[in-house]
């Protein structure tokens, strides 16, 4: 079989590629808000 140890693996480039989704997602989640605010105010 192998001799793989739990924890060893380099995942430098999985977590790059999540923090940067989650920064993307946040930075959607506010835009969103930001325009729903702003169509709120101008419509009254």
């Amino acid at each position: 079989m192998s001799d793989h140890k739990h924890g060893e693996m380099d995942i430098s480039v999985q977590e790059k590629t999540f923090n940067g989704f989650i920064s993307m997602v946040t930075k959607g989640a506010i835009l969103s808000i930001c325009i729903l605010i702003f169509a709120a105010l101008v419509n009254g």
